[in-house]
């Protein structure tokens, strides 16, 4: 792959860079904080992150690689990497709209009829909506395919029972993409149905889940006779996982966009490195102990490896191909990587580590993403899902164990104390 711009591209990253410097504070590199996720935004966040999609939009450069049949510029995805790639030169909100733009709205384009198209893909665009994602489940979280989460047929809609867990977004979204089971009779894989659900919509339970370090972007939901309308279904009846694949192989497509771009890694790494230079390490500044460099060289290689990897996946989309399990290899690295350059930070504190809150140094920033990064390690598939899909359709090994794939979902043994032991904590 050529990583230099061809002379449209040059021409489209120097509007773009016109452009962000007319509209947006630039951004100092220095302060970029490590953690990968934002916590729970604020309302005016919140309201920053619709105002900043509303006014890209405005201009044209919301959507860059979205077709311009719903909205979007109509451009490639390098086209997309070189936005992403000025933008991050400034202040930005949090990526409040993150799974509605990427994850929803490509499962939308591919498997959505005409009128949900035209009745969700706009207001996406102009950030007046945002999503969720209701996946994980209490009795099924890495085996996405155990989900028992019902939507039963009731005249021309559907009754839906059961809830969801650890959900991005989940208390502020507005919407969100629903995965059910309709049919326990059939195999686990193939008794699934998606829908897409207003969260407003009488008997939907949103409940906060406090983490580790004292944040609550996640949240439980719980589903009870909750109705909805067939013509929110998206795809076939019992098709849903086929659905749900698309919207799963695009979250690992966003998460290499943003290793390509360097949005996580990048930062985490200059932060580190500015560490390195203001704390000393056996008797001088630590920035210039040969094993301190030593581990800074070796991040500074893994995250542009990670970069390159990138790059590979978003090549396949590039050429109209499907995000495909290549993407797998970014999504492991990342968390990986992150949690490595995290804990160094603290082993460079030395004592300091060990403190949390306002005693902390670096206003504890490398402490809370220490403890954060296990969320992003599990959310979108564990390392342990990830190795597997590297293993079996990457690197073509056996399958790790037999599953019974086409046993009725209703035969397979399930655990019902140990979720039931889930909902009640």
């Amino acid at each position: 792959m050529d990583f230099n711009d061809t002379p449209a591209e040059a021409e489209f990253r120097l509007a773009a860079r016109s452009w962000l410097a007319d509209n947006a504070e630039p951004q100092d590199p220095a302060t970029p904080k490590p953690g990968v996720f934002f916590g729970y935004p604020s309302a005016d966040e919140i309201a920053w992150a619709r105002a900043w999609q509303r006014k890209k939009y405005d201009a044209g450069w919301a959507g860059i690689a979205w077709p311009k049949a719903y909205g979007g510029r109509g451009g490639s995805i390098m086209e997309q990497i070189i936005w992403s790639q000025e933008e991050l030169r400034y202040r930005t909100p949090p990526l409040v709209l993150y799974l509605g733009l990427g994850h929803v709205a490509y499962t939308i384009m591919q498997h959505g009829s005409d009128e949900q198209k035209s009745r969700y893909l706009p207001p996406l665009l102009k950030g007046e909506e945002i999503w969720c994602q209701l996946f994980s489940e209490p009795g099924a979280g890495s085996d996405f395919g155990g989900l028992a989460c019902r939507a039963e047929r009731d005249g021309g809609d559907w009754l839906i029972n059961g809830e969801k867990i650890w959900i991005s977004d989940g208390d502020y979204a507005e919407f969100g993409a629903l995965v059910t089971r309709t049919n326990p009779d059939v195999a686990k894989h193939k008794g699934m149905t998606y829908f897409l659900v207003d969260m407003q919509t009488p008997g939907i339970e949103v409940e906060n889940i406090r983490q580790i370090n004292g944040r609550s972007h996640i949240s439980r939901v719980r589903f009870t006779n909750v109705r909805v309308a067939d013509s929110q279904r998206v795809g076939e009846v019992d098709d849903g996982w086929s659905v749900s694949l698309t919207t799963l192989m695009y979250e690992r497509l966003f998460v290499g966009t943003a290793g390509a771009n360097g949005q996580f890694g990048g930062p985490v790494y200059r932060h580190l490195v500015d560490l390195a230079k203001r704390v000393t390490y056996q008797g001088g500044p630590a920035i210039e102990h040969p094993l301190v460099r030593q581990r800074l060289a070796d991040f500074r290689v893994r995250s542009k490896e990670l970069e390159h990897n990138s790059y590979r996946v978003l090549t396949l989309v590039s050429r109209g191909e499907q995000p495909g399990p290549e993407g797998s290899i970014s999504k492991l690295a990342l968390g990986l990587l992150i949690q490595e350059m995290s804990n160094f930070a603290l082993e460079l504190q030395q004592g300091a580590g060990l403190l949390l809150g306002d005693d902390a140094p670096e206003e504890g920033i490398w402490q809370e993403s220490m403890m954060e990064i296990p969320c992003m390690r599990i959310a979108g598939g564990t390392d342990e899902i990830q190795r597997t899909i590297i293993g079996e359709r990457v690197l073509g090994l056996p399958p790790e164990r037999p599953v019974p794939r086409n046993t009725p979902f209703k035969e397979i043994p399930r655990d019902e104390d140990a979720v039931a032991s889930a909902r009640a904590k």
